[in-house]
């Protein structure tokens, strides 16, 4: 729950810190927590299959695929989504995994060369 927590503020905060002055602009940042959750899951089970819309995709290309398209639609703009706070919810669940659990870099590389 801290984790989550944790990625939910964390993955808020430069957004809200851009638009503090804006009365227009509305963001909880509950999907930058969630993608702070799956990416955490991703380090430790890169080639477990994702379901989207029920097609099975692995995990480590779900994650490619999934920043690409936050960058991507972030600088579209327009579209009433946090995409950043995708992407710093992304960022903080990878950091602190890394920080609580070190051993995850080599458990991850290793996992990466086994298809």
């Amino acid at each position: 729950m801290l984790f989550y927590l944790g990625g939910l503020i964390f993955a808020i905060l430069p957004s809200y810190l851009q638009h503090k002055n804006d009365a227009n602009w509305a963001s909880l940042g509950a999907s930058g927590a969630v993608s702070a959750v799956l990416f955490a899951y991703i380090l430790f089970q890169p080639w477990k299959l994702i379901f989207v819309f029920f097609i099975p995709v692995p995990a480590i290309i779900f994650a490619v695929l999934y920043v690409a398209y936050s960058i991507w639609a972030g600088k579209r703009g327009n579209t009433h989504i946090n995409h950043s706070a995708h992407l710093w919810g992304a960022a903080y669940g990878v950091i602190v995994t890394i920080l609580i659990e070190p051993r995850v870099i080599p458990h991850f590389l290793d996992q990466l060369t086994r298809l």
